[in-house]
């Protein structure tokens, strides 16, 4: 509370704060407080905000930061005026909020209804995690869309915060190129915007992912990967009928349960030629295996393919090829080898492997039509 000149100073408050200032006044007399209960103590936080009290909103900041966080407690913390919000001491507190959020809504697929429902500072801290657990980052533009339309019918509205509050938080370089071709027509996004975020993701994903640098690391979130079903791929392709595409799987995620000892993970789907393919990388129980699948042909018909797997090894660092061959697909067809490299699973996973690079295996999938 600010020193003042006069020797009578007259305090006006609002009668919803009387509870929270009488408290604030047995604290700047025991530095104490008497109340424990999560609404009386940010009240009294409430009030020693407006009066500039900062020695009691440590405090009360302390005994927040001890009572067990619900989505309950956690909804009114992201909601409690800005000044207390950004202010120095409340700071733990709000990242422990948001940290609370994206860990009770990680997989925003099974709880989609219950998260439509939250406030905008609930989303932001949702959305904004890099440990989010959807099918590709096409899930997180849609629930965008689709919380934004829940929440402001108006377009005007509605348009102003996605542009201004939520745009920020979608990875569009992880988009699938479908998606990203309907965002630059999307009238609730800005299209210079629309432009400039479609540009850089293309120019992205068609970046060979070996030659990787720095230049990403130091610029927004945009380019960091979350925790995707559907492993991205970048790829190039020289003409309809040929194209190259890559896949890379990180050390820890073979390790884990999510591929060894029976599991397997799958690439987003792509086209080539009119017709749709998913690579599936394998655990088959003591070997690594590689396959690439023709998904469904409505059409019935049979395409002539020459495919080659091929992955970056040392000690040279250059793309090998390790296994080639001409096939005809017909929609569900796979096609693959199940022990790519030739050596037990404990060999191609150990910390000398020649597969991994910098705890990246980077593999490519060379395919071409025939006929």
């Amino acid at each position: 509370m600010r020193e003042s000149e006069h020797r009578h100073v007259t305090l006006q408050i609002n009668a919803s704060d009387e509870a929270g200032l009488m408290e604030l006044l047995k604290f700047m007399y025991s530095n104490n407080l008497t109340v424990t209960n999560f609404h009386a103590v940010l009240e009294v936080l409430t009030v020693a905000d407006k009066l500039d009290v900062a020695s009691c909103m440590k405090h009360c900041n302390r005994l927040l930061r001890n009572l067990q966080m619900t989505p309950e407690t956690v909804s009114v913390y992201l909601d409690v005026p800005s000044s207390i919000l950004m202010a120095e001491a409340f700071q733990p507190l709000t990242i422990a909020a948001k940290k609370f959020y994206a860990v009770h809504y990680k997989d925003i697929t099974k709880s989609q209804n219950e998260i439509l429902s939250l406030q905008l500072a609930e989303v932001e801290a949702i959305i904004a995690t890099d440990d989010l657990k959807v099918r590709l980052e096409d899930d997180v533009y849609h629930f965008v869309l689709k919380w934004a339309w829940t929440h402001y019918p108006e377009r005007k509205d509605r348009r102003e915060i996605i542009m201004t509050r939520l745009a920020k938080f979608i990875r569009y370089p992880y988009m699938t190129r479908q998606k990203l071709r309907q965002l630059l027509t999307n009238e609730e996004f800005d299209p210079e915007f629309a432009q400039k975020v479609s540009t850089e993701a293309i120019s992205f994903k068609t970046k060979v992912p070996h030659k990787r640098s720095d230049e990403n690391s130091n610029l927004d979130r945009r380019f960091v990967e979350r925790a995707y079903k559907f492993r991205p791929i970048k790829r190039v392709e020289f003409e309809q009928r040929h194209g190259v595409v890559y896949f890379d799987l990180k050390r820890d995620m073979c390790a884990r349960a999510r591929l060894f000892p029976l599991g397997n993970v799958l690439s987003e789907i792509f086209s080539l030629g009119g017709q749709r393919f998913c690579l599936v990388a394998q655990c088959n129980m003591d070997t690594f295996g590689l396959y690439l699948c023709m998904l469904e042909n409505k059409a019935g018909s049979f395409f002539e393919f020459d495919f080659e797997f091929a992955a970056r090894l040392k000690p040279a660092e250059e793309f090998v090829s390790k296994f080639k061959r001409s096939c005809t697909f017909k929609g569900g067809t796979v096609v693959g080898h199940g022990n790519l490299f030739g050596i037990p699973w404990t060999w191609f996973i150990g910390e000398d492997s020649f597969c991994f690079i910098d705890g990246v295996l980077d593999l490519r999938v060379e395919l071409t039509i025939r006929g």
